[in-house]
């Protein structure tokens, strides 16, 4: 039988695809690394990765026992776990990852209360765009996803964390509420493809079809520099509600109104089922949903898809 290192070897290989990426991963050289999978593969009797392609693809038998793989060291990370908690040593490590337009207000929000709440827990934040962030879940990349949904995978749970309105923010004078319809001739400054929030002011806007009058090639996910395009060229774009800027107007931001009620996102928190975190995940998630929980929106809202 393989190792527990041959293993975590093979799984992260096949979640990077890439011997360099993998071998800086296992802290290892390449050459160990290929050495050690090779050697692998030779005992479990049959290829797990093709190497003929690039990047490498895993093999049939690969896409059958990497998961098994995955869950071996899953359980072995709960009986280390087991065993720091009897000797006193009760530490862990929670990677959670944020899309970028709720990691730009939610990290600072609520960090310190995460800390009191789990005093014995590394917390690790990293960003990622909504696919990539599923990407990272389903390759257990990491072990909290918060994202803006619906979302719905039998293999992880859903926890829905708050509501959240989407703003507009614009020059154009109003008495705080903006009609939809008013904004055909205005100048749209969105995010890069990729980012939820732009697909939903895509959707909502009915951007689908227009012409852009400016040549508007913006690959990020900085909600401060679309605040920058609209207070110096007008036009307007879209501001999830908790959301503050020192450059930001407040008089500039405004409720958005269509017939079937004012954008809004749901936050989700998702992970896996079978994570032996649950318990510390579910302590975050409490945490978040305390942090929003007097959020009153003007109005009904209409809650948006990322797709």
């Amino acid at each position: 039988m393989i190792s527990l290192q041959q293993m975590r070897y093979l799984v992260v290989l096949s979640e990077e695809l890439q011997f360099l990426r993998a071998s800086e991963r296992c802290f290892v050289t390449q050459p160990t690394l290929s050495m050690q999978v090779k050697k692998a593969e030779e005992q479990l009797g049959h290829p797990v990765f093709d190497r003929v392609t690039q990047p490498l693809t895993l093999t049939p038998y690969g896409q059958s026992v990497i998961p098994i793989l995955r869950e071996i060291l899953n359980e072995n990370d709960k009986i280390t776990q087991l065993n720091e908690k009897m000797s006193g040593k009760v530490f862990e490590e929670i990677r959670i990852g944020v899309i970028p337009t709720i990691a730009v207000y939610l990290l600072s929000d609520v960090f310190l209360g995460l800390r009191k709440a789990l005093p014995n827990a590394k917390l690790l934040f990293m960003e990622y765009r909504t696919e990539e962030l599923l990407l990272a879940l389903e390759t257990n990349k990491v072990d909290l996803a918060i994202f803006a949904g619906p979302y719905s995978d039998p293999r992880h749970r859903s926890i829905p964390l708050y509501q959240e309105e989407i703003k507009i923010y614009t020059n154009e004078d109003s008495t705080g509420e903006i009609a939809i319809e008013s904004l055909t001739n205005l100048q749209p400054w969105l995010l890069s493809k990729g980012n939820c929030l732009r697909t939903q002011m895509v959707n909502f806007c009915n951007l689908k079809d227009a012409v852009d009058p400016i040549e508007w090639d913006y690959i990020g996910g900085s909600l401060e520099i679309l605040v920058d395009m609209v207070n110096i060229n007008g036009g307007y774009t879209l501001i999830p509600a908790n959301y503050a800027s020192p450059k930001m107007d407040a008089g500039k931001l405004k409720s958005l109104q269509s017939n079937y009620g004012m954008p809004a996102r749901e936050i989700l928190g998702v992970f896996a089922h079978k994570t032996h975190k649950t318990t510390s995940i579910q302590i975050i998630l409490r945490e978040i949903q305390l942090k929003y929980a007097t959020q009153k929106a003007t109005g009904p809202l209409q809650l948006l898809d990322w797709k």
